[in-house]
């Protein structure tokens, strides 16, 4: 990234907030709530003659119980495997035929699908989620063979990312109670071990319709949207709610360390885990902020303190959206000749010097105008719009909080910079995990 000055920055930054302010306002986003529970969110918007449709499935990894963990995720893939009007692979040919496409994902917290049509699709996307809602075909055969796919998909992740391999093994000396503790994907015996009883319930349970939110976005008119809606999924019964997560993570007090060998490995990873609020916490943007001044652009703390001294070859931070105090992780490939430790105190010193000496203003400046550009330029397109909407009645709260983001990160000073890299991002908190092909010998 080039350097620039606060001046110009913050003048991209006003530039890209006048228009997009306009674009979208709070009230142009409508909802209604069918009889049923399901929440409905429409955005009326005729720029282009597309629309889309998000379904946010609260259900995710943190939903799940020893036993039958990566469930959440293997519905990802049963979705998609046919239910009574739409056989097998009919959901993806029958969209496609109408010009749309389509994906989904799991995190720890949500199950998503996402749909993208032509506007005059509509109805026959309707058709088509109502049908797997209410009518999925869980059948021995067609789990089996998923059971498989998703086997395998564990394996190759596990061999092909060290950061998934890091990551499982800090998740689980980090959480000691709290269902964060394994990975999306789950555990291999429990993926062989699922039962169709397992599965049967589940999908009643979590893809009920008073567990979903759905966020329509695009050239439809609010009227439209709520006849299709009544026709297709209001007849779908709502469901008990599902069980509360009540478990909460017992504070950390002290560090934590995990060692993981794998031979091909050319040079030691290193990744550190620190506990902090969950999404809705008031620290969420001053951490969002620090998480971009540590990694994000070549002029950040680690790339210049790291990479520019030959130390990493890369460094990143993560720190997922979360229902629940979740973490925030930071993560160093070893440049080749440094060794793990090295690798480690490096980028350690950078977290101390932010809590010891703070940020400037200028960097700040730098990271919320990076922030909002990729805020604004989300909602210029009718799918950041879809995902925005889902993602901040979620885990915010409300959907209205999004427009509040360009003022909240504006308000994020130096002090709560070093505050919460004090508060959060210290010793007693910190999980570390080393990835090697040898382990260093003990001191």
């Amino acid at each position: 990234m080039k350097r620039y000055t606060k001046a110009l920055l913050l003048s991209i930054g006003l530039l890209l907030a006048a228009p997009m302010a306009q674009a979208t306002q709070a009230k142009d986003i409508q909802s209604f709530t069918l009889d049923n529970g399901m929440k409905i969110m429409v955005l009326e918007d005729s720029s282009i003659p597309n629309a889309n449709m998000y379904l946010f499935w609260k259900v995710g990894s943190r939903n799940e119980v020893p036993g039958i963990t990566g469930i959440s995720h293997f519905f990802e893939h049963m979705m998609f495997n046919g239910s009574k009007k739409y056989g097998p692979k009919m959901f993806d040919r029958t969209m496609e035929a109408a010009g749309g496409a389509n994906n989904a994902y799991t995190t720890e917290n949500l199950t998503v699908y996402t749909d993208w049509f032509p506007a005059n699709a509509l109805e026959t996307i309707f058709d088509l989620e109502a049908d797997r809602i209410e009518n999925l075909d869980i059948n021995e055969q067609m789990v089996e063979s998923e059971r498989g796919v998703v086997a395998s998909e564990r394996l190759t992740g596990l061999e092909n990312s060290n950061w998934r391999v890091l990551q499982e093994e800090l998740k689980g000396a980090a959480f000691r109670a709290h269902p964060y503790s394994w990975s999306v994907i789950g555990h291999e015996s429990d993926i062989a071990a699922w039962t169709l009883e397992d599965l049967t319930e589940y999908h009643k349970t979590y893809y009920a319709p008073n567990n979903a939110v759905v966020v329509i976005a695009g050239d439809v008119k609010l009227a439209e949207v709520k006849q299709l809606a009544d026709k297709y999924f209001a007849p779908i019964p709502a469901q008990a709610p599902p069980r509360a997560v009540k478990t909460v993570e017992p504070l950390q007090k002290g560090e934590r360390r995990v060692f993981v060998q794998k031979a091909s490995v050319s040079t030691p990873n290193v990744m550190l885990g620190y506990h902090i609020p969950a999404t809705s916490n008031a620290d969420y943007y001053a951490l969002d902020l620090l998480s971009s001044i540590l990694t994000t652009g070549n002029s950040s703390r680690m790339y210049q303190g790291l990479v520019d001294k030959q130390v990493a070859i890369q460094v990143d931070t993560y720190m997922p959206m979360s229902f629940d105090p979740n973490l925030f992780y930071v993560m160093g490939v070893a440049n080749p000749g440094v060794t793990a430790p090295e690798l480690e105190d490096a980028m350690i010193s950078e977290i101390n010097r932010v809590a010891r000496d703070g940020v400037t203003v200028e960097e700040l400046e730098k990271v919320k105008n990076i922030k909002l550009m990729g805020f604004y330029r989300a909602m210029e397109t009718i799918n950041g719009k879809a995902n925005t909407i889902g993602t901040y009645e979620l885990f915010f709260g409300s959907f209205d909080k999004l427009f509040n983001a360009p003022e909240a990160y504006n308000k994020v000073t130096p002090e709560d910079i070093q505050r919460v890299a004090q508060t959060y991002l210290k010793r007693a908190n910190r999980t570390v995990a080393v990835l090697a092909a040898t382990e260093e010998a003990d001191q």
